[in-house]
C-alpha cells in the first residue's frame, strides 16, 4: 500500500506582536503537516532577513509560505475587519503572484462568515500610508498596502520554487484611518478576524499537495 506523501510545512509570517498572539492563540488543529508562525519584525528589511534565515533551515526547504497580519485599504468603502487575499504582491523589486488564491477566498467565507473578502494586487511600502498617498497607490491598481507581505513573498521565493500567498485584515481604510497602529489593541474585530483564519490557512496549504523530497 502506497504511502500518503508528506506535506511540505507550511511557514506563517507576521510582523507585530498582537499578530502573532491571535495566530499563536488560533485552533491549530486542523493542520496538515508542521506548521511555523513567524515574527519578522516590523517592515520589508526586518521580513527580509527573518524569512530568509528561516527559510535556511533544512526542515523549512520546501516551505510553503503565507504572509498575513493587518494592512491599509487603499479601496473607498473598505471596513476594518475586512479581507484582503492579494493575487500577487508588488514592490520596488518587481511582482510576487500568489498561489491558491480563489481556494482562499472561498475559504475564508467559511471560517469567517460575514466578513468582506476583497482580491486584487497588495503593495509594499517601507512606511504607514498616510491620507493624499492612498489615492496614488489606489491608482497602480493595489486594492490594499502593508509593510512586509511584498518582501516577505520575494524573500521566499528568492530562496527556492514554493507555494506562496498573503492574506491580510483590514484595520486602517479610508474613512476608518487609525491614528496609530496600538488602537488596534483596544478596539475592533480585527484581532478576532485574524485568529479565526487559520482554518483557512490550514486548507489552502492542505490543497498544494507538496511530498518533501
Amino acid at each position: 500500500m502506497d504511502r500518503k506523501p508528506e506535506p511540505a510545512p507550511l511557514l506563517i509570517a507576521c510582523a507585530l506582536g498582537i499578530e502573532h498572539l491571535a495566530l499563536r492563540s488560533g485552533d491549530r488543529s486542523g493542520a496538515d503537516g508542521p506548521v511555523t508562525v513567524l515574527r519578522t519584525g516590523m517592515g520589508p528589511k526586518a521580513a527580509e532577513r527573518s524569512v530568509t534565515r528561516i527559510l535556511a533551515d533544512p526542515a523549512l526547504r520546501e516551505a510553503a509560505v503565507l504572509a498575513t497580519g493587518f494592512c491599509a485599504g487603499l479601496a473607498p468603502g473598505m471596513h476594518p475587519g475586512d479581507l484582503v487575499v492579494a493575487e500577487e504582491t508588488r514592490d520596488p523589486r518587481g511582482t510576487t503572484p500568489c498561489v491558491g488564491t480563489e481556494l482562499l477566498v472561498k475559504e475564508l467565507v467559511r471560517a469567517v462568515p460575514g466578513r468582506t473578502v476583497h482580491t486584487g494586487p497588495l503593495t509594499g511600502s517601507d512606511h504607514v500610508v498616510r491620507g493624499h498617498e492612498r489615492s496614488g497607490l489606489l491608482a497602480t491598481g493595489a486594492i490594499a498596502v502593508d509593510m512586509e507581505s511584498a518582501s516577505t513573498l520575494h524573500s521566499a521565493v528568492r530562496t527556492g520554487a514554493r507555494p506562496v500567498a498573503a492574506v491580510r485584515v483590514v484595520v486602517d481604510a479610508p474613512e476608518h484611518e487609525l491614528v496609530r497602529i496600538g488602537t488596534v489593541r483596544g478596539g475592533i474585530s480585527a484581532f478576532r478576524v485574524l485568529r479565526a483564519v487559520l482554518p483557512a490557512f490550514f486548507e489552502w496549504h492542505r490543497s498544494l499537495l507538496l511530498p518533501r523530497r
